[in-house]
């Protein structure tokens, strides 16, 4: 094919009319395999009897304990009537037996699959000669164990835990404001002309990608053309290739262009062009849907270590990448070289700071996203990894697979379980959206193993499972950081050829 001059080729896009994200995300994902793990709740779930149905039978019967009857916030209030939602979701006896046994003391814990019965108290020491009487509370705590069910119905009225990175919090806090204040970028421009576009080898929601050539040194690059968005957010992304240039498995960045031809009058961006565009380098870039199958059980070890390097580097260096996922992860397996790309959803992290949750691609957004806390950090990054790991070694892609951002919370719920889910809601305060009483019930938590068939159980060992178990964690502080991840025994193959070919040179 002729080549273009990238003015020429930029004339041709139409940046009035973008495709929107969803559908060409929801294209490119067609051939994935839905990961639909609990086929089984919707038979389950017809045996129980509705919470409405039971309501005129709860006028008659005792409260269940509540520890503390001081004001609820309103995000306890809303967990506390999903719980009261899900408590329903028993048959009518059960109900019934449960709420007479709580006015009578008992505690019920609540099991993988059925309720188990904890004997109280005595009410008096002379009652019993065998059962001692629990100790007295201190002022101010709950007197039911942390993992009984009346504790994860008694909700506190505190704000919720503080949340702050566990490593790398204060970087951009010790460095210069320059360092992190993108507005001030200064950006030499480079010029248009040195650069042809050979061939389109993407979109993406803010630009559209080409394979293209540099016609001075006649070396390959990739130009990235960037879709009408604002000042800030370009300046954001440059700034934050420079400060991450010459990283570890971090696509470089070459140069910046704009076309000065190009314009409408708008003057959308100041004094700048309508199409700025990114030169990066060249990567020979294999379709992840046709390379992962390939891979072999080393392989997978070798490039999530690889991916590792390039978040670990970017987390020290006081940023977040916000949209890790399979498609931005650059890979020519015949020189084994691994690239982490686009950086337009990339922030520099400040401690306390909430930032927008509207990042990352549905099948790989953390729960906090899902649940709209905003102060989240570093860790968003881990759970992406850890969704991208369990579908290379699951062979199931998207590993979760949700039709929408509400769904994707409840295909995740289905596999973590949902007391866990509670807990993490309660540490930080967040008020789940009733949007969610209809749709998320009482998931057990699933085990890894059960994932496990003839096909992929190559490439999962006792190793896999717990690396993958220690980075899907709902609480985001609970996750691996990509330091801790790197040292996990799962890399030790990996770690050892590094050390022998080290030695070797």
């Amino acid at each position: 094919m002729p080549r273009q001059s990238a003015a020429l080729r930029i004339l041709d896009y139409d940046a009035r009319a973008p495709r929107s994200s969803h559908s060409s995300r929801k294209a490119t994902n067609m051939a994935g395999i839905d990961t639909e793990v609990d086929a089984g709740v919707g038979s389950v779930r017809n045996r129980r009897v509705k919470s409405s149905n039971l309501q005129h039978h709860h006028d008659e019967l005792p409260e269940l304990p509540t520890p503390h009857d001081q004001a609820q916030t309103p995000a306890q209030k809303a967990r506390r009537r999903h719980r009261d939602r899900l408590f329903g979701l028993l048959t009518r006896n059960e109900a019934v037996a449960l709420a007479v046994l709580a006015g009578l003391g008992f505690v019920f814990v609540l099991g993988p699959a059925s309720v188990r019965f904890c004997t109280p108290p005595p009410l008096d020491s002379s009652t019993s000669s065998t059962i001692q009487a629990a100790p007295r509370p201190a002022p101010g705590t709950s007197p039911y164990p942390q993992n009984t069910f009346a504790a994860s119905m008694a909700l506190n009225n505190s704000t919720g835990a503080t949340s702050v990175a566990r490593v790398y919090a204060d970087v951009n806090a010790n460095m210069p404001r320059s360092y992190w204040d993108y507005d001030s970028v200064n950006i030499s421009w480079g010029v248009l002309e040195n650069y042809e576009v050979v061939r389109k080898i993407g979109r993406g929601k803010y630009s559209e990608v080409f394979e293209g050539i540099n016609v001075v040194n006649y070396q390959k690059c990739v130009i990235k053309v960037l879709k009408p968005v604002k000042k800030k957010k370009i300046k954001r992304e440059i700034k934050i290739l420079q400060n991450l240039s010459g990283g570890p498995n971090i696509v470089s960045l070459l140069d910046v262009v704009r076309d000065n031809q190009v314009s409408d009058g708008s003057d959308w961006i100041g004094d700048w062009s309508k199409t700025p565009s990114l030169i990066f380098e060249y990567v020979n870039n294999t379709d992840f849907r046709s390379l992962y199958p390939k891979f072999q059980d080393y392989d997978v070890r070798y490039y999530i270590f690889e991916l590792l390097k390039a978040l670990d580097y970017c987390h020290s260096k006081g940023i977040m990448h916000r949209d890790v996922k399979p498609h931005n992860v650059m890979i020519d397996h015949e020189k084994r070289k691994l690239r982490l790309i686009d950086w337009g959803l990339a922030e520099f992290y400040h401690a306390g700071t909430e930032y927008n949750v509207r990042v990352a691609s549905r099948y790989f957004k953390g729960p906090e996203l899902l649940v709209d806390f905003q102060e989240y950090d570093y860790s968003l990054d881990m759970w992406s990894l850890g969704a991208m790991f369990a579908s290379m070694i699951f062979r199931r892609e998207p590993f979760f697979h949700g039709s929408s951002n509400s769904d994707q919370l409840v295909k995740i719920a289905k596999v973590l379980g949902t007391e866990d889910l509670f807990d993490y809601l309660d540490k930080y305060d967040i008020e789940l959206d009733a949007q969610y009483d209809d749709i998320l019930s009482r998931y057990p938590k699933k085990p890894w193993h059960s994932f496990i068939n003839a096909e992929n159980q190559r490439f999962v060992s006792n190793d896999a499972i717990d690396f993958l178990d220690k980075l899907l964690r709902y609480d985001h502080q609970d996750r691996l950081t990509a330091q801790e991840a790197m040292s996990h025994p799962y890399f030790a193959p990996v770690r050892q050829a590094a050390q022998q070919n080290s030695t070797a040179a």
